[in-house]
């Protein structure tokens, strides 16, 4: 069973950075995904990145590009997301989630979630 961590949500004004770690417990097999997710109040969630473990592949969101920058640290089963040019309506709960391929849709595991805040 893989838990997940996540850490580093905060307040931030715009224009500020912020960098959400997700750690992984429990995991023992290099391959499948991490992925970020987020959902603003009154929302559905949505997709914001994701990774590969074994190649490191990203993928990021249109409203993320060039912004946000997805990483991760095999050695400590950790993923990172360096947010940069934040603003308001980056406001959510951001979510880590991990599957176990890369050929799948679903995430099997989830995180519980970090709010992060960005004031105009």
């Amino acid at each position: 069973q893989v838990q997940l961590a996540e850490s580093g949500g905060g307040l931030v004004q715009a224009g500020g950075s912020l960098r959400l770690s997700c750690a992984a417990s429990g995991r023992t097999f290099s391959g499948g995904a991490m992925g970020w997710f987020r959902q603003a109040p009154g929302k559905e969630r949505e997709f914001v990145s994701s990774i590969t473990w074994f190649s490191g592949v990203t993928d990021y969101a249109d409203p993320v590009k060039g912004r946000f920058t997805v990483s991760r640290d095999n050695a400590k089963n950790t993923v990172y997301l360096q947010m940069n040019g934040l603003k308001p309506e980056d406001t959510a709960i951001y979510y880590c989630a991990d599957k176990l391929s890369t050929y799948q849709r679903q995430y099997n595991y989830w995180g519980q979630g970090t709010q992060v805040t960005v004031s105009s």
